[in-house]
């Protein structure tokens, strides 16, 4: 790596280089809250920093990576490929270095970082005659047919984001318990929480629960849990858009003389005005009555109007309804003597 390539982890968090396990902790979430995508949607910069936090993270959380880092500076990466004095003097090469003689991985890091220079000697006093070729390329680095552990060529260690770690859950609600909000406890496999619903949640809306979603293996930080709310239906209101709707029945007088009836609504019955000569489907408005705004204040309930017939008469409004028919101006079916084909 190149010095001006060199990315000075503590000043990425923004710490001291005697920051303890604590304040690089505090100093990443800080961060990691800021610049998250959720927060910065289409922010390519705010991502890009994301990644960086993420990164210097990663290593200045791993006690080990630190101190390669701490040791090896811009070259920490590098620890595990080949040295030179730079004067001219004797190198290490691994084009064919025997790693048959480790046991693992770490054995042989740990024997490379505690002296240069010891190629040939096998701690056991034997060796194996297979030899292995390390190499770098410009993506990654790793170990071809590395016996026992397989190909490092493509090896990430980079932690997932905390976006990867989100989960999302449903939660059905009735129409009071979204309307008035409520306190709800919900099982998350063998863990029990106490969940707060604001009011006024709709269908589709989500309730953001922080600090309980999946938890990473790489930090033991835990992800955000969203739930998606479900309504039970209701026997009298439906949603259209943010507006409350519900339909209401009048008899075939009011509808011709007008009348003033109650509706109800979420908080309790109020009157209203039918106007003369309203015609089923017609539309009224409430306004303010409808449900809870996220940012405050109701929104609007809409009231369908739906003219119904009595199925049952006593005589004496047969009476009346046959002298009203006896005795009627008004066909609305009058313009239908004009359609033809």
């Amino acid at each position: 790596m190149a010095a001006t390539d060199f990315k000075d982890y503590y000043s990425i968090l923004g710490v001291s280089k005697t920051a303890t396990n604590d304040e690089i902790k505090q100093a990443f979430r800080r961060l990691a809250r800021k610049y998250h995508p959720d927060v910065n949607p289409g922010n390519k910069q705010a991502e890009a920093k994301f990644k960086e936090v993420n990164e210097a993270y990663e290593v200045l959380s791993d006690a080990e990576k630190r101190r390669k880092y701490d040791s090896f500076g811009q070259y920490w990466k590098q620890a595990g490929q080949g040295w030179s004095s730079g004067g001219g003097g004797s190198s290490v090469g691994f084009e064919e270095f025997d790693f048959g003689k480790y046991g693992s991985f770490d054995e042989f890091l740990n024997d490379l970082l505690g002296g240069f220079g010891r190629t040939g000697a096998s701690r056991s006093g034997t060796t194996r005659s297979q030899t292995y070729t390390y190499r770098t390329t410009p993506r990654s680095s790793g170990f071809s047919g590395f016996d026992g552990f397989g190909d490092f060529s493509n090896f990430d260690t980079a932690a997932p984001s905390s976006a990867s770690l989100d989960t999302e859950a449903s939660i059905k609600l009735s129409f009071a318990e979204a309307f008035n909000g409520v306190q709800k406890r919900i099982s998350l496999g063998n863990e029990a929480i106490e969940v707060r619903i604001p009011p006024g949640a709709k269908p589709g809306s989500k309730i953001r629960v922080r600090g309980k979603g999946k938890t990473s293996p790489y930090n033991q930080q835990r992800g955000d849990l969203y739930l998606k709310v479900e309504l039970l239906p209701h026997s009298f209101f439906q949603f259209e858009g943010d507006n409350l709707v519900c339909e209401v029945p009048i008899t075939p007088d009011e509808a011709v003389l007008g009348a003033v009836i109650e509706v109800p609504t979420p908080d309790g019955s109020v009157k209203m005005n039918i106007p003369a000569g309203i015609r089923s489907g017609q539309t009224l408005r409430l306004r303010g009555k409808g449900w809870t705004l996220p940012k405050g204040g109701r929104s609007d309930q809409l009231v369908k109007i739906a003219i119904a017939p009595p199925k049952e008469l006593t005589p004496t409004e047969r009476e009346c309804y046959e002298k009203i028919r006896d005795n009627r101006t008004f066909n609305p079916r009058s313009h239908l003597q004009q359609v033809t084909l």
